[in-house]
């Protein structure tokens, strides 16, 4: 599923990174490579803020909708 499905507090797996070459590799620039743990620290309209590798990156709707990932089931 995209990563833009999640809402604040969810918690992912990066599974795939879509897009042409350049925008793959500004997203791995940017931590985003797979089986890396994100956590969305807010999102509105599809724009986001995670965290990703001890970092906090802010996501337009476009490139949060290339980041393909599963979510992590909460554990209670």
């Amino acid at each position: 599923m995209p990563l833009t499905v999640l809402g604040t507090g969810e918690r992912a797996v990066v599974r795939r990174i879509g897009g042409n070459q350049e925008t793959r590799s500004h997203l791995a620039d940017l931590g985003f490579v797979t089986d890396t743990v994100l956590s969305v620290i807010q999102s509105q309209d599809g724009n986001m803020i995670v965290n990703v590798k001890d970092s906090r990156l802010a996501l337009t709707k476009e490139m949060a909708s290339k980041i393909m990932v599963d979510e992590i089931a909460h554990s209670n």
